[in-house]
């Protein structure tokens, strides 16, 4: 699906309305291509810290090009920028931020990739816990500044997690994190031990060998987490409901995956994926929680059974699926659980008062088993805001263009945006990011 506006401003005219009228102007953003490096300019590196002597070694194995702050920057532009904050202890000490950022945000390339790294404030104490805290502030704040498809996240690495941030950087820094921004990632405060983390991502095919079971796969943003975890390596089952069925064959065909059809709410659907799964594969590693519905109104309006089907989908299927799959070992060590959560479970919506209590409620599942895992499993959401979708398409234009532009991007992300956090969860370098809900929204500009 096109974004209309967007092609507007790129003509002369459109160019001139934005400039005179002041129009949101969204850029063109970067997103990541089958066989492009991760990185394609240089990463400056920064600050003082837990991290700050590791992190060229943890990044050159992935392709990426750093440089040290200080050294002979004059006239360098950069396609992204690290600060390690770790060391910050007092709060006048955040002036450092300043000190790093606003001489070098001018020698940006287009879709700039900008990284704090802090220490969980949970984990220490007072100075230390308010500086560290300060950090979501300063990071959700530039990632309202940036402009030009640039992002801004905070990573909160725990103490002896130092060597478990791999992934997480090759995903924040490439152009697979393009609509991902002003988040706030969590590594090693869940459950997981350093020994599981070490290592890093595999290459081109970080997934190979790995099954993914991917529910709602025969279209929209199912469909493209199936072709993304396939084009990482990972033999994806798709599911879906048997209404579905020739479109959910003509995609697992193309991926050379398998497929299952059935109602995820009927009282036997666990037991039967969790068999299929065992019998035709052995298991399973990936689990993509993905299908979903709505049955919009307001709730003076609603009926039991239009909020009933909502909350059996999107919610009670997920909790029943994922238990059964747990109770049977059917999740394979060092498995990951993925949820598919939305802004509306986050900031409420109107007329979804049945589908915002069901995406909150996928957070609360991710809460709930974070740190109840074992064997590296790990469970972790994703929450979409306006993606491009044939459903979208059907909204009408003025509230199309309000969701769309409400974000520091000013335009909606794709299927492929999702995605791509997807797999980044789904890494096996990933095992210490558990029990995180990252937001794919172009950080929107209103709800937490």
């Amino acid at each position: 699906m096109s974004d209309r506006y967007q092609s507007f401003t790129k003509t002369p005219i459109g160019r001139l309305a934005v400039k005179n009228l002041g129009l949101p102007d969204p850029a063109t953003l970067r997103r990541y291509r089958a066989g492009d490096p991760l990185v394609t300019g240089t990463v400056l590196l920064g600050g003082r810290g837990r991290l700050a002597e590791s992190l060229p070694g943890l990044l050159a194995p992935l392709g990426i090009d750093t440089a040290a702050a200080g050294a002979t920057e004059d006239g360098a532009r950069f396609q992204g920028l690290v600060f390690d904050a770790t060391g910050l202890r007092s709060s006048d000490e955040l002036v450092e931020l300043e000190r790093f950022f606003t001489p070098r945000l001018r020698s940006l390339d287009p879709c700039p990739r900008l990284i704090v790294l802090g220490t969980p404030p949970e984990l220490v104490a007072g100075p230390e816990r308010v500086t560290q805290r300060a950090l979501e502030g300063f990071t959700r704040s530039l990632g309202k500044e940036i402009g030009r498809g640039g992002t801004v996240q905070l990573v909160y690495v725990a103490d002896g997690f130092e060597s478990s941030v791999a992934s997480t950087l090759a995903f924040l820094l490439s152009p697979k994190s393009a609509y991902v921004s002003g988040q706030v990632v969590r590594i090693g405060t869940a459950h997981a031990t350093a020994a599981q983390t070490a290592a890093l991502p595999g290459g081109g095919a970080p997934l190979a060998g790995r099954v993914a079971l991917v529910t709602g796969a025969s279209r929209g943003i199912g469909e493209q987490i199936a072709r993304v975890l396939h084009r990482d390596g990972a033999r994806v089952v798709g599911l879906d409901v048997p209404q579905a069925a020739s479109e959910l064959q003509r995609v697992t065909d193309e991926l050379d995956g398998d497929w299952l059809t059935l109602d995820i709410t009927a009282p036997d659907a666990p037991q039967r994926i969790a068999r299929h799964l065992t019998e035709k594969h052995g298991g399973v590693d990936i689990v993509v929680h993905n299908a979903g519905i709505t049955r919009d109104r307001k709730l003076a309006n609603m009926d039991e059974d239009r909020f009933g089907s909502v909350i059996a989908v999107n919610l009670t299927a997920p909790e029943r699926i994922t238990a059964e799959l747990l109770a049977q070992g059917t999740i394979r060590p060092n498995g990951r659980i993925i949820g598919v959560s939305s802004i509306a479970g986050i900031a409420g919506n109107l007329g979804q008062t049945n589908y915002g209590a069901s995406k909150a409620g996928v957070i609360g599942l991710v809460d709930s088993l974070a740190d109840e895992l074992t064997d590296g499993i790990t469970i972790n959401a994703v929450a979409p805001g306006f993606i491009i979708t044939q459903m979208t398409a059907a909204v009408p234009f003025a509230t199309r263009e309000v969701g769309q532009r409400m974000n520091a991007m000013a335009q909606g992300g794709l299927p492929v945006d999702v995605a791509e956090t997807i797999a980044w969860y789904a890494d096996p370098a990933s095992t210490a990011v558990n029990g995180n809900v990252v937001r794919v929204c172009g950080q929107m500009l209103l709800g937490a």
